[in-house]
């Protein structure tokens, strides 16, 4: 069942979420190349990049959606040469380095297709069950990174914060939008569950550290 928004609130929440989500790759682009570390799991990038290529150039959006998509997918192309650059030195210590590249490529091959088939599988041309469905797996990989980690490389709580706030306003919009569907309620809410752990868990661990986590920009 879909329920009547206005024209003006959908465009707030749609902006709103666009600006949070563009600070946050900003945010990560910045401390990427101040740390030479990326700040975005590699399999939450390629997952990013896909849905953001797909739903620009195969199945775009309308405006003001399609124009949020573009941008984020250019400041998701700077985060991949970050990822090229800098990602070999997070891989796994007990692969060998030179698997890096092949296993980065798989990894943008299959996420690329898993988005692409959900949406035809779901005739989902808004990409909502992929966006939602990999943002849950991008907030338990950020919790991850983290802790696997033990420290803030690539990561700020201006990253958290809006990261959280651009998640939370489309979760809005599609629970009023889609108020019937038990599968987007559960991702809405476990989203920001982890969305909030990850700020709180990063808070600390620059406290640990010694860091103001505000003045880390």
């Amino acid at each position: 069942m879909l329920l009547a928004v206005s024209p003006e609130l959908r465009w707030t929440l749609q902006i709103s979420s666009g600006l949070c989500w563009t600070l946050s790759y900003l945010f990560i682009i910045k401390r990427g190349f101040q740390d030479k570390a990326l700040g975005m799991p590699l399999v939450a990038l390629c997952a990013n990049i896909s849905w953001e290529f797909i739903f620009s150039f195969i199945y775009p959006h309308a405006a003001p959606q399609y124009y949020v998509n573009v941008v984020w997918f250019l400041f998701d192309c700077i985060i991949l040469f970050q990822a090229l650059k800098f990602g070999k030195f997070d891989f796994n210590k007990n692969l060998p380095a030179k698997l890096f590249y092949p296993t980065f490529a798989l990894t943008l091959v299959m996420s690329f297709c898993a988005v692409l088939f959900i949406s035809r599988e779901f005739k989902d041309t808004d990409g909502k069950y992929a966006a939602f469905g990999q943002n849950l797996m991008m907030s338990v990989m950020f919790v991850s990174m983290l802790l696997r980690r033990n420290g803030v490389e690539g990561q700020s709580i201006y990253i958290a914060l809006f990261k959280m706030i651009g998640t939370l306003l489309p979760s809005i919009l599609f629970l009023m939008l889609f108020p019937s569907s038990l599968l987007l309620d559960f991702l809405y809410v476990s989203i920001f569950i982890f969305d909030l752990i990850y700020f709180v868990m990063l808070y600390q661990k620059c406290l640990a550290k010694r860091i103001n986590p505000w003045a880390r920009i």
